[in-house]
């Protein structure tokens, strides 16, 4: 080979570049090992200096790029180098198949990565969460209130502890250290109990076991992580009735309640409907001359339209009130009040009497004083839209009468009963219930 010199550093360091093409000057000690000099660039003084070696391949010579001087500046790191790659030709290897296989392989591995740090992102519990949320809502038209309590939970309690994680990575373990410390662990005390919050922990169980078992519906998950976790409280039917004298302190508490929360405190009471659907009432739903309010169905919790009447106090409540936007009791940005925690506690504050209930007992204590005033029970469940109630079965199928007239006499009655109580000495000749069962 032409040009053979002795690799040194000062001498290679002091190889100048030709004036045009390239030259090739070869290793005196290393057969197949050179340097490649390029003339410079357009604008530049230096040329390129790239240390190369060459072999035979079957026979065939190969002749491959080791790295530029910049890259590799001492000569001895660069003649190791072309050592290594000349053995490997006289062992059959090509040098360029053997790195564009590296290149391949580090391409696959990044590849590999980026989809297993994508379905990772992707399969982050919040994520999923989220879109649960979203499409079982969309499919199922949930009422704003139980959404809003779905995704209160969601924040609260789930969240802040696997918001980051996988959803795959998620353990039986874990759901129940989650659920164990809900249990034993209360945020806020209530009427003064300090102890831990079974029921909730329950609710959130519940929730989680719909969320897991869509996931594994989807193929997100292999298996529901929350099966075979135990409920930590036994829960019995709710059977507690605001009395006669509850009612009336109630009734004064919600009157000094501010705007919105009085009014629909005492209409809850008054229509025996739930809190959800009294507070997401529309003007549109409201028909003044006939004193009716069409709820429907989309907003009831059986997805059935539902007409309710309103009684005369019931009337005088509606009147009473301004009318902004759509929303009977619209918020600041005219959408439907969803919490009503902090107005029961200004509620409770404000009432004479003591007694732990929640603002589902008025639909109860409504419930039960038409029962007790002798309306049928099945013109009970009418008047509260319970789709199974007194009639079930085959009479449940076959009578589809709504009983409109019975039904508006039933909530007149109570409207009667809960203005003789609250303002008595009026024309209601109304004997308070538990008066009666005393004389009885």
């Amino acid at each position: 080979m032409p040009n053979r010199l002795s690799f040194t550093q000062l001498a290679v360091d002091r190889l100048a570049p030709p004036a045009i093409g390239r030259v090739m000057y070869w290793d005196k000690h290393l057969p197949g090992f050179g340097l490649r000099v390029a003339a410079p660039r357009p604008g530049s003084r230096d040329g390129r200096k790239s240390w190369i070696a060459m072999g035979r391949v079957d026979g065939k010579p190969v002749m491959v790029t080791i790295g530029t001087l910049a890259q590799i500046p001492k000569v001895d790191k660069a003649r190791d180098l072309a050592r290594a790659s000349i053995l490997k030709m006289k062992g059959g290897t090509k040098p360029l198949d053997e790195r564009r296989a590296e290149k391949a392989h580090k391409e696959a591995a990044a590849k590999a990565t980026a989809a297993a740090e994508r379905e990772a992102a992707q399969g982050r519990f919040a994520l999923v969460a989220e879109r649960f949320l979203t499409e079982r809502n969309k499919e199922e038209g949930w009422a704003p209130a139980y959404e809003y309590e779905f995704r209160r939970i969601m924040k609260r309690d789930v969240l802040p502890r696997w918001g980051e994680k996988p959803i795959r990575s998620i353990t039986r373990a874990d759901v129940v250290e989650l659920i164990t410390e809900k249990a034993e662990n209360r945020l806020r005390a209530r009427k003064g109990e300090t102890r831990g919050a079974g029921v909730q922990a329950n609710r959130t169980l519940t929730r989680l076991r719909t969320l897991f078992g869509w996931a594994v519906s989807e193929g997100l998950i292999a298996s529901d992580p929350t099966a075979g976790v135990r409920r930590r409280k036994k829960e019995e039917a709710r059977d507690r009735l605001l009395s006669d004298a509850e009612i009336v302190s109630f009734w004064h508490a919600a009157e000094r309640t501010p705007w919105p929360y009085g009014p629909i405190f005492r209409l809850m009471l008054l229509t025996a409907q739930r809190e959800g659907e009294v507070a997401g009432m529309r003007w549109s739903e409201i028909d003044l001359d006939k004193c009716i309010w069409n709820l429907p169905g989309e907003r009831t919790k059986n997805g059935k339209p539902h007409i309710v009447h309103l009684s005369a106090p019931a009337m005088e409540i509606i009147g009473e009130l301004p009318r902004i936007g759509e929303m009977v009791f619209p918020t600041r940005n005219g959408t439907q009040l969803l919490s009503f925690s902090a107005a029961k506690l200004r509620l409770d504050a404000l009432m004479e009497t003591e007694g732990d209930w929640v603002l589902h007992d008025l639909r109860r204590t409504g419930a039960t004083i038409m029962a007790q005033l002798g309306i049928a029970p099945h013109i009970v469940d009418r008047a509260l839209n319970h789709v199974t109630g007194a009639l079930g079965g085959v009479a449940r199928i076959y009578n589809r009468f709504d009983y409109i007239n019975e039904r508006k006499a039933a909530l007149d009655a109570l409207g009667r009963y809960v203005e003789g109580l609250v303002r008595p000495g009026g024309d209601n000749n109304v004997v308070p219930l538990t008066a009666a069962r005393e004389r009885a």
